[in-house]
């Protein structure tokens, strides 16, 4: 079949923007020559001559309610998770067929994990997870970093944290790839500066998770790139507001949304703070009518040498009102009404008296709870 014209960069990217995405960067695919094997997305698709990288802005009122500390489900959804999951695959699937239409082959490479044969936090091999199909062939899953795609395409840089920045949105950004066998002209590497090492976000990280001296440097076709040291497993921590809690105001795990269960501390310091600091000094090319936060506001903290208690105001609202019930029922009645069975709660089928009596011992009453 002979297509009349073939793709152009310019169509590409005017296509990605108008089917959603924020940004659009371009490069070849030799730019990812000295890649590791298991990284490497040319064994993904041998014959692509191109990727595609789509960046996807996140909010920034989705940061609002951790900032205030007031709503923490807003972030982890329109800030994380929906973007990678249902926003980022709504946006790719057009983008694909359009390619499609015009006799091109791409693949779409979502921002999830799982069957990665390596960590994708720690970045170790997982040992007897899987086997290469052919010798010479990497284990699958091959694991794309997304961060240094964004690199290759020209549409920014690594921050200290090691968050990629962009000109636009500074860290407020998530990305999705596509490798193509369409030839497309690639976008020069990016060679402006965004982050000028303020370190706040070592300073604010609550899981003291990024070295303010030591730096990690690499090298990506052909240029030097540097971020700070990071302990991958103290950041797992500061997500969920940091060893100590200090950043996570909830005594038992928070609902997982869309299946993430991290985000609690709002990406205190590679994002916020970052955040705050770029916008605060002109750095970003998108701009709002009013300031993040002031500067002379501390950051809200817990202190967990506390006890738990409630206010005398909530007390006696409650009391008199709807009432005070254990903050386990809640959790007991999704898991046996709205979303699974009693034994997924922990919930006895014997009846007692006022209801059902769960494995810790907790009356669950269905009329109450």
């Amino acid at each position: 079949m002979a297509y009349e014209c073939e793709l152009t960069s310019a169509d590409v990217k005017a296509a990605a923007k108008r089917f959603g995405a924020d940004l659009c960067g371009i490069g070849n695919m030799e730019r990812w020559e000295g890649a590791p094997k298991q990284n490497d997305p040319r064994y993904i698709f041998p014959g692509a001559k191109s990727f595609i990288v789509l960046g996807f802005r996140i909010p920034r009122g989705s940061l609002r309610g951790i900032e205030e500390g007031t709503l923490f489900s807003t972030y982890p959804t329109m800030g994380y998770a929906a973007i990678n999951q249902v926003w980022g695959p709504m946006v790719m699937w057009p983008l694909c067929n359009y390619m499609e239409d015009h006799g091109y082959e791409v693949v779409p490479l979502i921002n999830a994990n799982g069957g990665e044969s390596v960590n994708t936090v720690t970045g170790k091999f997982r040992e007897g997870w899987s086997r290469p199909v052919e010798e010479g062939k990497p284990h699958p899953d091959v694991l794309v970093h997304f961060r240094i795609a964004a690199y290759l395409a020209g549409m920014g840089e690594f921050g200290w944290s090691k968050v990629f920045l962009t000109p636009e949105f500074g860290p407020r950004v998530r990305f999705v790839v596509l490798l193509t066998d369409a030839e497309l002209e690639p976008d020069p590497i990016y060679e402006g500066h965004i982050c000028d090492r303020c370190k706040q976000c070592v300073k604010h990280c609550a899981g003291k998770a990024i070295s303010m001296n030591e730096s990690v440097k690499i090298t990506l076709a052909g240029h030097e790139v540097e971020w700070g040291k990071l302990d991958e497993m103290a950041c797992e921590h500061g997500l969920q507001g940091g060893a100590d809690k200090s950043k996570n105001p909830f005594e038992t795990e928070y609902p997982r949304q869309y299946g993430y269960g991290r985000a609690i501390e709002g990406a205190c310091g590679c994002t916020r703070a970052c955040m705050s600091h770029l916008e605060e000094r002109n750095k970003l090319t998108k701009t709002f009518r009013n300031k993040f936060r002031d500067p002379k506001k501390p950051f809200w903290t817990i202190d967990r040498s506390k006890p738990y208690e409630i206010s005398q105001e909530v007390y006696d609202y409650y009391v008199n009102g709807p009432g005070l019930e254990d903050h386990k029922a809640m959790t007991e009645y999704n898991a046996k009404e709205n979303y699974g069975s009693a034994a997924a709660a922990g919930i006895s089928e014997t009846p007692t008296e006022g209801g059902k009596v769960n494995a810790a011992g907790l009356t669950y009453n269905p009329m109450l709870d």
